[in-house]
């Protein structure tokens, strides 16, 4: 993907990663377009950016996302980049039914359904357009899992296979496909992220992120050197290392 340039949607961009990439591409000389489910707070942020694009999008809500895509592609038809950053994270006990099932289906209609509906809106729009990515947002939790977190760590998983797998299936065309692979980030994706000790300063990691995607325009997947530790645990066999680690500084 090259670093400047492009036209760009990023639906879950109104707050954490996603507002702070955003930010960071614009910076770089792209156009980009913000997604996000509230309308005030996408004029709030369009407002105190200018230049920045905005566009109401419900990832869980196959009737938003096409809305969405056909306003984004009326408005910005040059449009060559799509980062799927929506998603949810929530802790989960699976000793009783009532105390998963519900989050586990939003979850994954939020992490897996919400990526495939984006991609199904634009995938032959990108084909048609030179220089053209879809970059998806697995985890490091996807290789490495988090005790409290089952259905998020599967989302994440899927996520990096269908990358995988699509990147084979769109090799002969002018789509690339990226995989961002965050690790625990201090963000507030969960209540207490912001301020977990543990998790990697939200600016650092988008200026290595941003760093990678300039030295690495080639790169399938844009791996931090904090991220390294889970996503390479079981080839190194250091698996159950990496586990017992992740999960004893796990704060909940």
């Amino acid at each position: 993907m090259k670093i400047s340039g492009n036209t760009i949607f990023i639906p879950g961009s109104t707050s954490g990663i996603g507002l702070a990439l955003a930010l960071a591409l614009k910076d770089k000389g792209n156009t980009v377009i913000l997604g996000g489910r509230r309308s005030a707070e996408l004029d709030r942020l369009t407002a105190e950016h200018p230049g920045l694009g905005a566009v109401t999008i419900d990832t869980a809500d196959p009737a938003s996302i096409d809305r969405a895509a056909k306003q984004v592609l009326a408005e910005h038809p040059d449009l060559n980049v799509v980062i799927a950053m929506a998603g949810i994270m929530q802790t989960e006990d699976w000793h009783r039914r009532s105390d998963f099932l519900d989050t586990a289906e939003s979850i994954i209609t939020t992490n897996v359904l919400g990526p495939i509906r984006l991609i199904a809106a634009f995938v032959e729009h990108l084909q048609a357009q030179p220089d053209s990515a879809i970059v998806t947002v697995s985890s490091g939790l996807a290789f490495t899992p988090l005790r409290v977190t089952p259905t998020y760590n599967a989302s994440k998983a899927a996520i990096h296979m269908l990358s995988e797998s699509l990147r084979l299936q769109l090799a002969d065309t002018s789509v690339q496909v990226i995989e961002l692979v965050p690790p625990s980030v201090r963000t507030p994706l969960m209540p207490g992220h912001e301020d977990n000790e543990h998790g990697m300063p939200l600016q650092e990691f988008i200026d290595e992120v941003i760093a990678l995607l300039e030295a690495e325009p080639d790169a399938h997947e844009i791996l931090v050197e904090r991220v390294k530790f889970l996503r390479h645990s079981e080839v190194r066999g250091e698996y159950e290392q990496a586990l017992a680690v992740l999960n004893a500084s796990d704060p909940h």
